[in-house]
């Protein structure tokens, strides 16, 4: 499209021809700056807003190449059309390979060609420009993402540092149960998380929840059940009597169920807690929506606990049953969270806890046996987070 805010430079020494050609193209609608050799050419480009030059080639003093060679040293941007009457293919080439949008022939018969010639390449020159503008803008919102990653970067490793001190270490209690745990995130933060305690030197309580979704939000909500949690063992007392050990299970998912309904945190969660009294060997359990089942291993022979109760933060009137298990003098017992289904080679879920049963019957001694069963550090990629909690005795 033709705009009168462009502006042309013409150069050429033939001063009828030069004034011909812009009379033309000013009645075209273009601005038009004459200049008789290259020397005043150059001067005038330096001087004043150019758009496009056309200059001729064979000219005293300096000749067309020459003036196109300087103009592509100060802009590469600026689009160059040479026009001479010799018509050598050499000239040809060089004004093409010195960067000349166009070539053309004197005498110019047709100034429509001429006209035509200019509007393909200004036309070239605005989508550069605008190509060029692109780049800019999207190098800044780049920039900006670059930066904002960086910002999450520290923020999930911040997340994840806070995440692991809030994580519990192995212990043993004096009667000889061993816990201890191992988590695979499938990002960087997990939505898994473990947590357990030896209460008033008795009971040793634990939990394996899983929380809905994934990465930080989820992370985010494990955290905020550690505090709760920690708070109703400090502060209530939670598993710290024996009517705590009967109902504590219980009593503290409708606690943290209510709390999640009335924060409304978006999230809801699968538990599995237990509470075993480490003089009796018995032990009170609850399960809440987890899969799959805790495994519970004695003398070599593998099965899943019984039981079955709602996810946690779904429904605002639920209550949970107690199961109770009595443990023998030797035990493991392997709880899971569901991204360890994701691992097993087999494709139906009966055949996943098939498979899951018969590699805990033959390893599940302690956490480091269970990991090499399942091969968990060779497991680089999983769509879920992988939780693992071992309790045994007398291995």
């Amino acid at each position: 499209m033709i705009n009168s805010s462009r502006t042309l430079l013409l150069i050429d020494d033939d001063k009828p021809v030069r004034h011909s050609i812009a009379a033309f193209l000013e009645d075209s609608g273009y601005c038009v700056l004459e200049a008789s050799d290259g020397v005043a050419g150059l001067k005038i480009y330096a001087d004043q807003d150019v758009d496009l030059v056309i200059t001729d080639l064979r000219m005293p003093s300096m000749d067309g190449l020459t003036v196109l060679k300087n103009l592509h040293d100060i802009s590469r941007d600026i689009p160059v059309i040479v026009i001479s009457g010799a018509g050598v293919m050499s000239d040809v080439v060089s004004a093409l390979r010195l960067g000349a949008s166009d070539y053309l022939i004197k005498p110019i018969v047709d100034m429509e060609v001429l006209v035509h010639s200019v509007e393909k390449a200004l036309e070239r020159r605005d989508l550069l420009a605008q190509n060029k503008k692109y780049r800019q803008k999207l190098e800044s919102a780049n920039k900006g993402l670059r930066e904002n990653l960086r910002v999450l970067e520290r923020d999930q490793v911040a997340g994840r540092q806070v995440q692991r001190r809030l994580l519990p270490k192995p212990q043993v209690t004096p009667e000889g149960y061993s816990i201890a745990h191992h988590i695979a995130p499938s990002l960087y933060l997990s939505g898994d998380f473990v947590d357990y305690a030896h209460v008033g030197r008795r009971y040793l309580a634990f939990y394996l929840a899983d929380v809905s979704g994934h990465g930080a939000s989820s992370a985010f909500v494990t955290i905020w059940l550690k505090h709760l949690v920690s708070r109703m063992v400090r502060e209530e007392g939670l598993f710290s009597t024996e009517e705590s050990f009967e109902a504590g299970a219980s009593a503290m998912l409708a606690d943290i169920n209510r709390e999640i309904n009335e924060t409304s945190l978006n999230h809801h969660l699968t538990f599995f807690v237990g509470v075993i009294d480490t003089y009796t060997g018995q032990m009170r359990y609850v399960v809440a929506g987890h899969l799959p089942m805790p495994i519970l291993v004695i003398n070599g022979k593998a099965e899943f606990l019984q039981g079955s109760g709602k996810p946690v933060g779904i429904f605002k009137d639920v209550s949970w049953q107690v199961h109770q298990r009595q443990l023998p003098e030797q035990f493991s017992l392997v709880c899971f969270s569901d991204g360890v289904l994701e691992i097993l080679k087999a494709e139906t879920l009966q055949e996943k806890e098939a498979d899951l049963l018969a590699l805990m019957a033959q390893k599940a001694q302690n956490l480091d046996s269970v990991c090499d069963a399942l091969a968990i550090q060779d497991v680089s990629d999983t769509p879920d987070d992988i939780a693992i909690l071992t309790i045994t005795r007398g291995y």
